[in-house]
């Protein structure tokens, strides 16, 4: 296959594929009416997405799955894993404990599709990996996102369908790949099965800031997505006016798809650490500076300032990756990636539950400030001599 139709088919694969990831959060008010949940529900069930990925994410690095067979093969066995399981929020007996196991076993296999993903996009480019994983956390974005769209369109008034359309869009992007990418130039297979292997790229000084910038973002990332529709809501409630939830949510998450093509452009001109710091230094202001949107009475200003955040919450995560992958060992380029990818959702949920507990103990238009520990923690690691 031509080189130029790769990025373009891995981009659209994961665009379809993780749209997996906030089924749930796009129907949350329809789940929680049909199945009689409370609304802490939210946490729990994104929570269960993630916990699920951390799990699969250990068992694919530990087992370096990735590197020892073909990942066009793993991506596409995932994919159609994660869209039946993803089905199982159909289930009219379902309760909070089903539901949750659901999620979880769909973010299990979702471990085999985003950085597995980053791994082909790796093994097929050298040069520019930068921009092209921006491209590709730029569709994992827009995948995220979807859902709420689908919620908000007048063509899907069950909420069944939302959970049926992305199911089937896991599936069409599993075969896309599987079809049409075979093993890139650059692959380096790991022949033999080392289970500790993948725990020692950490002994690499560089790999490890990069790391760590990473999990300083990922506190961040997820919290923020996932409470993206309460924000807009406590807005709203706050000052008395009406908005589109599940609309302007699509929107604020998926502009960090732009975001991410901006970075990694401006990354070929100012360099992966430099411009990762600066997104991380942004999004970390928004957070600190929250309080303050949220009391201002201009709607169209607290809008602009969601957009902010949203571009700039994303836009560091595929230079991140690109600093791992760069650092890592060419047989554990894959395991690596997912390693790390498994701890940053390790500390995704701890975030995620820390907003949830925060619900019925503080005023919600400041809870977000605990998102900036994060960032903080990411721009000193990334930056220290």
């Amino acid at each position: 296959m031509q080189k130029k139709k790769v990025l373009p088919i891995i981009v659209l694969s994961q665009f379809f594929c993780t749209s997996l990831w906030f089924a749930g959060n796009g129907v949350l008010d329809e789940l929680i009416s049909d199945y009689n949940l409370k609304t802490q529900a939210l946490g729990h069930l994104v929570s269960a997405v993630q916990f699920g990925f951390i799990l699969g994410t250990l068992v694919f690095a530990t087992l370096t799955i990735a590197d020892r067979y073909s990942p066009s093969k793993v991506f596409f066995t995932s994919a159609v894993i994660a869209a039946i399981f993803n089905l199982g929020m159909l289930w009219e007996g379902n309760t909070l404990l089903t539901l949750v196991g659901s999620r979880f076993l769909t973010g299990f296999f979702l471990a085999g599709i985003y950085p597995v993903g980053m791994k082909i996009a790796a093994d097929y480019f050298k040069e520019g990996l930068g921009r092209s994983l921006s491209f590709l956390v730029g569709a994992l974005v827009l995948g995220t996102a979807l859902p709420h769209l689908l919620a908000d369109s007048s063509l899907f008034t069950q909420w069944k369908w939302v959970i049926i359309s992305t199911s089937l869009f896991s599936f069409a992007g599993g075969v896309l790949v599987v079809l049409n990418l075979s093993d890139g130039p650059y692959r380096k297979s790991a022949q033999q099965l080392k289970l500790q292997a993948a725990f020692t790229i950490f002994k690499n000084q560089q790999l490890k800031k990069a790391a760590l910038g990473y999990f300083g973002h990922m506190w961040e990332l997820y919290a923020f997505w996932a409470f993206v529709p309460l924000m807009i809501k406590t807005y709203q409630e706050l000052h008395q006016v009406v908005l589109p939830i599940s609309l302007w949510s699509f929107i604020i998450i998926a502009i960090g798809s732009v975001g991410c093509v901006i970075g990694g452009i401006c990354s070929e001109h100012f360099g992966l650490k430099k411009t990762a710091s600066w997104s991380l230094f942004i999004s970390c202001l928004c957070c600190l500076l929250s309080p303050l949107f949220f009391y201002q009475p201009y709607t169209f200003v607290f809008l602009i300032f969601l957009l902010i955040w949203g571009m700039t919450v994303i836009a560091d995560s595929p230079l991140f990756s690109t600093l791992v992958a760069n650092h890592a060992d060419g047989p554990l380029k894959g395991s690596a990636l997912t390693l790390v990818n498994c701890i940053g959702f390790a500390i995704t949920i701890l975030s995620i539950q820390l907003l949830n507990s925060f619900q019925g103990l503080y005023p919600l238009t400041w809870i977000y400030m605990i998102l900036g520990i994060g960032p903080i923690v990411g721009l000193w690691a990334l930056n220290k001599k």
